[in-house]
């Protein structure tokens, strides 16, 4: 079977954002796995548009070319690790715009989360498992938090405690073993053969 594919997505797009960072820091743990093949994607490079839905009966040709490009890029992995802020209690609008845009790309495919905030982003999280939910993705159910007081040195460069790399490993270790299994399910052809 073919290397497992997961996105490490950073969900964030406001200038001074921690989620880079952040996100560099899950990519640079889930490199040292030779259980699947892990790639950064910034939806910053992407210059999504707000609510526009590719697959929604649309013709192709008249589909924003940002919005093609993401499709694209959802629909090459199986399974996503979300790294969200937490913003007034939920996710960023930019992660919640760009997964609703799409439908198809995302379904039977498993995901995990990484969050921080004040609250350690867990409302984020929640609400990423109803929308996810919906577009049927298995969510897993260990998670990574990170406080603004104890990760980030005064506030700002991310300095992560050396116990939150257990809780990384647990996570991947359920995205990529739901990943696979729903990878299977996507493609029956490939179980005849």
């Amino acid at each position: 079977m073919a290397t497992l594919r997961t996105a490490i997505i950073i969900g964030s797009i406001r200038q001074g954002r921690k989620a880079e960072s952040v996100a560099n820091w899950i990519y640079e743990v889930a490199r040292s796995r030779a259980d699947a093949e892990f790639e950064l994607v910034d939806l910053q490079s992407f210059g999504l548009p707000f609510a526009e839905e590719p697959g929604q009966g649309r013709p192709r040709s008249s589909v924003p070319p940002a919005a093609l490009a993401w499709a694209e890029t959802i629909d090459s992995f199986d399974a996503f690790v979300f790294v969200t802020p937490e913003y007034n209690h939920g996710t960023s609008t930019a992660l919640r715009n760009a997964i609703a845009m799409l439908t198809r790309p995302w379904n039977n495919k498993a995901a995990g989360f990484v969050s921080y905030g004040s609250a350690l982003g867990r409302r984020a999280v929640e609400e990423l498992r109803m929308l996810l939910g919906e577009l049927q993705v298995a969510d897993v159910g260990p998670q990574v938090v990170f406080s603004l007081f104890s990760d980030f040195e005064n506030f700002g460069d991310f300095k992560p405690a050396i116990r939150h790399l257990a809780g990384v490993h647990a996570m991947l270790d359920q995205v990529i073993a739901w990943g696979g299994a729903l990878k299977a399910l996507r493609q029956p052809a490939a179980l005849a053969s």
